[in-house]
């Protein structure tokens, strides 16, 4: 998962020079480490900014990118998030390449919105939290007079906001019945805060799509990446109907509707390694695949709003196509070649006449761009800007494989700096999930290390990872969780045979799951790595499992194995770095948002406090104000500028 993103330039000197006189103070011995507080900002041990290279870092942070939310009902324009000031807020763009019309000025950031599909409706809703809490609230924003009205309870967790085709109700999911569990609820602007739920059950539910007729309500249940059912609802009475309820392991998604109302869209991997597309019939409980013959995952698919017409994109091994299809012919669509990239964000106009989508290459941010599904063309829309910098020099992505130790072939994506001489350094960078993936999209992190930097930075999937079956997903899981690290030591061992690749200068970072990957491989591969920079991530399973907010816990021991069973306890306090800290004994960073719901504040602190009391060298960023990751540009700014000199240290480029 992408951990720490976009800064804007704005007066990059001043700030540098600001950090600088803080930080300053923080160079102090080990055993005798200083916090630093500066505002929501604390720090230890992290060295004076250097002013050279925070200007350059803040040219690179200030790329923007521009992601599609909603068409307006009007289907004149779209509805984006991209960030301007400190944090990523609301824009309307009335047409290809127009201004941008901010609409949201808050402090936190908003990326999730959707308009109310009623005819002339100018009610929006959008998704907000604070400090990254993940507490999110529901806020209504007349687009008429501007006005902003919290719309759920102010307390609970609430998301997934989908409204019904009259437009004047809307489902969602939410926590408020009992902190744990998450049912479906559907209200209107005004009762909202207090309806009943629709759908109570143990576990985490979410809304997925209302029929036409708005009389039902297809509703997901998850338990698991490899495990999650279907259901459709009666809104009226609250009954619930099972889809496939013969099939108790297999990965169920829903789309929606067909526009009879007698079928469903959705995906499932029951039929092999990959989830397929299918309409499947409410009647006969049959289903018809549409995407048998592609060997890969369909990992995002749209309806129109009547539902004639179903966008969907496959997965093809990090990279996305994007296909169009008749819902009742379930024959393609005819469309226009799109550039290689990845795609996400995609969204009907009203009409169904025109398709729009959030496209990024290795070397572009995300733009968005509408398909006319009629003349078969395509427009960009929106055009986001990478600081001055000159784009022709970006490192572009190249796939390779490399062997494990079960002769697995392990995929990841590698980033060279153009026109690079002699034998470079190299930055692994592990992502998150742990069943994310790595993909080959525009980061303006990884182009500053690789050009600024000089680093190769790979970018490796690692069994565990989604997009390449569900055997290979389910490789990691329970008493197999440190042969997810082996594979990190088999591409240390691959690095060593690649003759423009300097073995003696490769560090490992990550967030979330990447930290804890990061952490463990230097308890494991210390010797053949130089450092480890760690963000948000797990440093002992057991005091991380008990310690996650309550919602997630039952959602994370499938994957990490159930620490109230005294085998599955006893293992995973074997395995977690903090049990191994005495192993680590190069230079590590650590970096943290204090009101973290997923990997607490704690499992740092204590990560920290371990290698510290081992003599061990080790720097630590925490910010007050943020949670799983960083979000707001000043806090940033920091943690980039900590891990960028943290990398020039161990790489031996700054004295």
């Amino acid at each position: 998962m992408r951990i720490i993103g976009h800064i804007a330039r704005g007066s990059a000197l001043g700030l540098v020079l600001a950090l600088a006189s803080i930080t300053a103070q923080a160079q102090t011995a080990p055993a005798k480490v200083e916090r630093i507080q500066n505002g929501n900002i604390a720090t230890e041990n992290i060295p004076a900014v250097d002013a050279a290279l925070g200007e350059k870092l803040a040219a690179y942070l200030s790329a923007r990118s521009a992601n599609l939310l909603d068409w307006t009902p009007d289907g004149k324009g779209i509805l984006i998030t991209t960030r301007f000031g400190e944090t990523s807020q609301l824009h309307l763009v009335g047409g290809p390449m127009m201004d941008r019309q901010q609409l949201t000025f808050a402090a936190e950031p908003i990326t999730s919105a959707a308009f109310s599909p009623a005819k002339g409706s100018t009610d929006l809703v959008y998704v907000w939290d604070k400090g990254g809490s993940e507490n999110f609230q529901f806020f209504h924003l007349d687009i008429a007079t501007g006005k902003n009205t919290l719309v759920t309870d102010g307390k609970s967790r609430n998301q997934g906001l989908v409204w019904n085709h009259k437009g004047d109700r809307f489902a969602f999911s939410s926590t408020r019945r009992d902190g744990k569990n998450t049912d479906v609820y559907v209200g209107g602007l005004k009762d909202a805060a207090t309806v009943a739920p629709l759908v109570a059950q143990t576990g985490s539910w979410g809304a997925v799509a209302f029929s036409q007729d708005d009389k039902k309500l297809l509703v997901g249940q998850y338990i698991a990446i490899t495990k999650s059912y279907l259901s459709v609802v009666d809104v009226a009475s609250g009954q619930l109907t099972r889809i496939k309820p013969d099939k108790d392991t297999i990965a169920l998604t829903g789309i929606g509707f067909s526009p009879d109302g007698k079928g469903v869209f959705l995906t499932s991997d029951e039929e092999g390694e990959f989830k397929r597309l299918g309409l499947h019939d409410l009647a006969s409980a049959k289903t018809t695949w549409i995407t048998a013959d592609d060997p890969w995952d369909v990992e995002e698919a749209v309806l129109s709003q009547d539902g004639t017409r179903l966008a969907y994109v496959l997965n093809e091994g990090g990279w996305s196509t994007l296909r169009v299809i008749d819902t009742k012919s379930l024959k393609p669509v005819k469309l226009p070649a799109l550039a290689k990239g990845i795609m996400g964000g995609i969204g009907f106009s009203p009409d169904g006449s025109r398709l729009a989508v959030t496209l990024t290459t290795p070397t572009a941010p995300a733009d968005v761009h509408v398909v006319d599904l009629g003349k078969g063309s395509i427009e960009q829309w929106t055009k986001s800007e990478v600081g001055g910098l000159n784009t022709g020099l970006f490192a572009d992505a190249s796939l390779i494989q490399f062997p494990t130790f079960d002769k697995q072939q392990i995929p990841s994506f590698v980033f060279k700096p153009k026109n690079a001489s002699g034998k470079l350094p190299v930055i692994i960078l592990a992502h998150g999930g742990p069943e994310g993936q790595s993909r080959p999209n525009f980061s303006a992190t990884v182009q500053f290390w690789a050009n600024e930097l000089g680093a190769a930075v790979l970018l490796p999937n690692i069994r565990g990872s989604e997009g390449y079956g569900k055997t290979y997903l389910g490789l990691d899981n329970g008493f197999k969780r440190e042969d997810s690290i082996k594979d990190i030591g088999a591409l240390i061992d691959w690095v060593a045979t690649q003759p423009d690749l300097d073995k003696d200068k490769v560090v490992i970072a990550g967030g979330s799951y990447g930290g804890y990957v990061t952490l463990a491989s230097m308890t494991h591969f210390n010797d053949k790595l130089a450092g480890g920079a760690d963000t948000v991530g797990i440093s002992n399973f057991i005091t991380f499992l008990e310690a996650t907010a309550e919602y997630r816990r039952d959602l994370r021991r499938p994957e990490y194995g159930d620490e109230r069973d005294p085998e599955m306890r006893a293992f995973l306090q074997k395995i977690s770095p903090l049990t191994n800290v005495a192993k680590i004994t190069k230079p590590m960073l650590v970096i943290q948002g204090y009101n973290d719901p997923r990997v607490p504040v704690g499992e740092a602190e204590q990560m920290v406090a371990a290698i510290r009391k081992n003599g061990g060298d080790v720097g630590y960023v925490l910010a007050m104000d943020e949670g799983h990751g960083f979000k707001k540009k000043s806090n940033q700014f920091v943690a980039m500028m900590a891990q960028a000199q943290f990398f020039q240290k161990v790489f031996g480029q700054k004295k």
